[in-house]
């Protein structure tokens, strides 16, 4: 099984459209037996609430199912993962001053480096949460550009496990 985790600030907004979006990809793409999605947040502010309304809003009109409970990423994940997507680079920063290991600080990447589209001055999803539902879309918007590019580098780290 390849596992991977998107890790935002309090695993309410992007992290879980994050990881509704690309379960839907793995699944569209018949992988669904190979590859495990999740999420969590670099702060444990909201561990057990459910995904922000907006964000729940904006997955469904989208088509995208979700069913989540916020919870904090720990430092002895890394050990179990495949790859940690880090949804801005404070979350980089913070996943990488937790990796026990250069072999687990190796794992984190950030999400937007999968979008062909993104400049290297955009390698941010930025946090919708104190804005109004446009930043809850733009959001998405984001991670679908990025998904089709993470879902191949899934399907090839998967090809390399498997051979």
């Amino acid at each position: 099984m390849y596992r991977v985790c998107f890790v935002c600030t309090g695993n309410i907004c992007r992290s879980p459209m994050a990881e509704s979006v690309l379960r839907a990809h793995v699944t569209e793409a018949g992988l669904d037996g190979l590859v495990e999605v999740d999420s969590a947040g670099t702060g444990g502010w909201h561990e057990g609430d459910g995904a922000d309304p907006r964000t729940v809003s904006v997955l469904e009109g989208a088509g995208y199912g979700q069913d989540h409970r916020a919870r904090q990423f720990k430092a002895s994940w890394f050990a179990g993962l495949d790859l940690v997507i880090a949804l801005d680079a404070g979350h980089l920063r913070a996943l990488k001053a937790l990796a026990p290991t250069p072999q687990d600080a190796a794992k984190i990447r950030l999400l937007r480096s999968y979008d062909p589209a993104a400049t290297a001055a955009e390698t941010d999803v930025p946090d919708p949460y104190y804005g109004s539902l446009d930043g809850f879309e733009e959001c998405l918007e984001m991670v679908e550009a990025a998904s089709p590019g993470l879902l191949d580098a899934v399907r090839h780290a998967i090809k390399e496990h498997t051979t």
